[in-house]
């Protein structure tokens, strides 16, 4: 993939593939126009950190405005990209191609935004990085539940809670709702499976079972905002709830990626009132010392390093087999000839130790009082930490070995 060269490129281009590859950069017509229109104002700033800061401030302000999504999205292409790419190989055995991951990832965008602090010090690109990775994984995980379970057998999984959100999602009215949901309560109690390690794979209940069901469910309706059913529309119901499931499970995905204006086209651009752009990015600048946020980044990665040393020699070995031999905790049990209940304690105690150190060194230096949506973004951070500081070993032991 070729690089992108120019702050302007990095905020209104596109990643487009041919097939399964990457095959060019296209413009939005729009966004670049936009983008030259700050930038003429400022030509002295063309830090993309600095830029993406300002079009998070601004989305912050105001997030039914279109454009500093449409920037931002332009600008995280690449960590999203490269993350893709990284699945396609970790997951080198599901049918999504690296396309697919690409969709999966970037229409999370509003997560991305909505938990990213720039208050905290860190690269959206970094952050990004780390969530993107985490919704790959997700939504593999769901779809694999999804498609192995049966009509029945997804039935009988999914809580009320979810159910009711899925027929909500589907458009169904309150009343046909209500009606759903009193049958597949019926359904759960009644159609009770023998051999509970496969109701995953149900099968469809005997007609006997849709008899009992249906008997019980119109002995409710009497004084209740109810519809009677027989046997046959009640199967029907449960199988629209079935589906509705899926589909609320595991949505199709919509790609935000792809530019909405031309290169040549003509737009009204959606710009700002001047007063407040200038007034936005010029508090950005004023904060933006950048001698101080790369002594307190430095800051930051030399207590977390000191912190990793000062952990006990079974907690560092578990970490080097996770992050630099991409160990499963089932390897690492083998390998260290423990339990594996034990690693995945270890991993979270570990993990909650830095987070701890980090959060307590936040609120002492950069005075950031800790949050639980400040502790959830930081903890996204952590993990990308990790993985890149033991990248980073492993690229110096393979150096000097």
């Amino acid at each position: 993939m070729q690089p992108r060269k120019s702050v302007i490129e990095i905020f209104s281009t596109f990643i487009q593939f041919d097939a399964e590859r990457f095959y060019c950069w296209a413009t939005d017509g729009r966004l670049r126009r936009n983008m030259n229109n700050h930038i003429s104002k400022y030509p002295e700033e063309n830090s993309e950190d600095m830029w993406a800061i300002y079009w998070h401030k601004y989305w912050q302000k105001d997030q039914s405005e279109r454009l500093p999504k449409q920037h931002l999205s332009a600008y995280l292409q690449e960590p999203c990209y490269w993350n893709s790419q990284k699945m396609t190989q970790t997951f080198a055995n599901t049918q999504h191609t690296l396309p697919d991951f690409f969709q999966i990832a970037i229409a999370q965008c509003d997560r991305i935004l909505k938990g990213f602090n720039p208050n905290q010090g860190f690269v959206l690109k970094n952050y990004a990085s780390a969530i993107f990775g985490t919704v790959i994984r997700e939504t593999l995980r769901q779809r694999h539940e999804v498609d192995i379970c049966s009509t029945w057998g997804i039935l009988r999984k999914i809580s009320q809670k979810r159910l009711l959100e899925s027929l909500e999602n589907a458009g169904l009215s309150k009343d046909t709702i209500t009606s759903y949901v009193a049958a597949w309560n019926w359904f759960k109690l009644i159609y009770v499976p023998n051999q509970a390690s496969t109701s995953r794979q149900l099968s469809r209940p005997d007609d006997g079972t849709w008899e009992a069901i249906t008997k019980a469910y119109n002995s409710q309706i009497i004084g209740q905002n109810l519809s009677p059913a027989t046997c046959q529309g009640i199967e029907s119901w449960m199988q629209v709830c079935a589906k509705a499931a899926r589909n609320y499970l595991y949505p199709s995905i919509t790609s935000i990626n792809a530019p909405t204006g031309s290169d040549d086209a003509y737009e009204f651009v959606d710009n700002i009132p001047s007063n407040e752009q200038d007034s936005l990015l010029t508090e950005i600048i004023a904060a933006e010392e950048q001698e101080t946020r790369i002594s307190q980044l430095t800051q930051m990665n030399q207590i977390l390093i000191d912190a990793v040393n000062q952990l006990d020699a079974e907690a560092q070995a578990i970490l080097k087999l996770y992050y630099t031999q991409g160990f499963t905790q089932q390897q690492i049990a083998k390998e260290l000839q423990i339990q594996q209940y034990t690693i995945s304690r270890r991993m979270a105690k570990v993990r909650d130790t830095l987070l701890k150190i980090l959060a307590k060194w936040s609120q002492e230096k950069l005075h950031i009082s800790m949050t639980s949506d400040i502790l959830k973004s930081t903890n996204a951070v952590m993990e990308e930490w990790l993985q890149s500081y033991y990248g980073v070993r492993s690229f110096e032991l393979g150096v000097l070995s």
